[in-house]
Formats: structure tokens, C-alpha cells, sequence
């Protein structure tokens, strides 16, 4: 029986991709959000939605309840905001550091107590978690905390035939993504086309990644042809960082 896989932020863009695509082979998927209206458009043949905030240890701890034992861990909940540095305030900071980077973590500490070996524990991170973002001080700064955690957790786990690892897109063709080309838009007044191209322009490629390809390299983590792969981040660029 194929293993049942945990998806965090799997109501909408690439959470809800993947957990279409891993029960389309089998897995049973249970996938976790705040919004449980966004997690019920993407439930059924083989999704299960569980309700939950992964800033709140007991909430996931309930979810983990929830969901039964998991052995394919994806973490993806996350959020983006923009500002120059001078500007970022307090709150701003504890959101981003507690969404991206403590929801890991709990994540992946829930997780990781209830996995049996073979397991597998995957952060949807960002290439902005391998170089700096003007702007985005505190989004990247939270990414680069996510790349610490799964190189020094992989290390841990070895031994126990589980594997850590991060996927690092650079943009998305996501709803995420449709925020910030809107925020660019107000701010700057350039028109969307203008907007898309600034972003675009930084993938070698010239283009947003799709969502199926963050699907397609967490499809392969998981698989046993990537039980030697341990403590990586899979840049999803376009050869932005070579």
C-alpha cells in the first residue's frame, strides 16, 4: 500500500498540485490550511482535508491526530510580503519568521515522531533560500533558516533510512505570485506586463516556473530512486544560481 503523505498549505498552488498528483498514483493525502473552504474545492478521490494553523503546536498536533501516521511529510505552507528593509515592521518579521520557518519546523518535528523508517521530509522552500532578495529581507531571511533546519536535520535521520530535503523554485505561477505582480503594480505603477517581465527577467529561461514541476521534483524525493538524496535543495531556476 502506498505510503500516506501530509501536505501543509495544500489548499490552493502548488500544495494543492501535489496532493492532487500523489493520489492520482495512490497515496492516500491528507492536506492541512486555514481555510477549510479552500481545502474542501481540492478534497476527494483519495484527499482528505484537515483544518489547522502550522504556527500552533497544538494544532498540529491535532492535525497529526487527524491524519494518522504519515510517511511522506511535505512542508509548504508559506507567505511572501514585500518592503524595504527600513520599512519592515516588528509584526511583519514574526509573520513571515513564524509561517515560513517555525511552521517548518513543527512541521517536521510532528512529523518526524510518528514516521517509521524509510520516511521522507520535504520543505518547499525558494531560491531565495540559496541567495539574497532586495526587498525581501525577512522572506529571505526565513528561507535561508529553512535550508539550516533540513541540512542539519537530514544529518540527524540518516541513519534511520529517512531523508531531508528542500525543493527551491524561483517564481511561481501561482496565486502567490498574481499577489506580488498586483503589489508591484499599485507601488510602481507599471502596468502587469511590465510587472511580470521584472520577475520573469531573473530566471535565464524567462519565465515563471510551473507548479507541476515543484510536483514533479517532490514526486521523485519521495520515491525510493531518491533514498541516497539527503541534506539538498533542489533549485528550480532556470539557472538563475549557477
Amino acid at each position: 500500500m502506498s505510503p500516506r503523505v501530509l501536505i501543509t498549505g495544500g489548499g490552493s498552488g502548488t500544495g494543492a498540485d501535489m496532493a492532487r498528483a500523489f493520489a492520482a498514483q495512490g497515496h492516500e493525502v491528507v492536506i492541512t490550511g486555514r481555510s477549510m473552504d479552500k481545502l474542501q474545492e481540492v478534497a476527494g478521490d483519495g484527499i482528505r482535508a484537515v483544518q489547522g494553523d502550522v504556527t500552533e503546536p497544538d494544532q498540529l498536533r491535532s492535525i497529526f491526530e487527524a491524519a494518522g501516521p504519515c510517511q511522506i511529510i511535505i512542508a509548504n505552507a508559506g507567505m511572501a510580503e514585500a518592503a524595504p528593509f527600513q520599512k519592515v515592521t516588528a509584526d511583519h518579521w514574526h509573520r513571515m519568521i513564524a509561517t515560513n520557518l517555525t511552521g517548518v519546523f513543527l512541521t517536521f518535528q510532528h512529523g518526524l515522531a510518528q514516521m517509521s523508517e524509510g520516511g521522507r521530509l520535504i520543505a518547499i522552500s525558494s531560491i531565495a533560500g540559496i541567495r539574497g532578495a532586495a526587498y525581501a529581507a525577512p522572506y529571505a531571511a526565513s528561507k535561508h533558516g529553512v535550508m539550516g533546519l533540513v541540512r542539519s536535520l537530514a544529518l540527524e535521520v540518516a541513519r534511520k533510512g529517512i531523508t531531508v530535503n528542500a525543493i527551491c523554485p524561483g517564481y511561481l505561477d501561482t496565486e502567490m505570485t498574481q499577489r506580488t505582480l498586483s503589489n508591484i503594480t499599485e507601488k510602481t505603477g507599471r502596468s502587469r506586463d511590465e510587472a511580470l517581465a521584472s520577475l520573469t527577467a531573473k530566471n535565464p529561461q524567462g519565465r515563471l516556473v510551473a507548479p507541476g514541476e515543484v510536483t514533479a521534483a517532490a514526486l521523485w524525493l519521495a520515491s525510493e530512486g531518491a533514498a541516497s538524496v539527503n541534506g539538498q535543495a533542489i533549485l528550480l531556476d532556470g539557472g538563475e544560481s549557477a
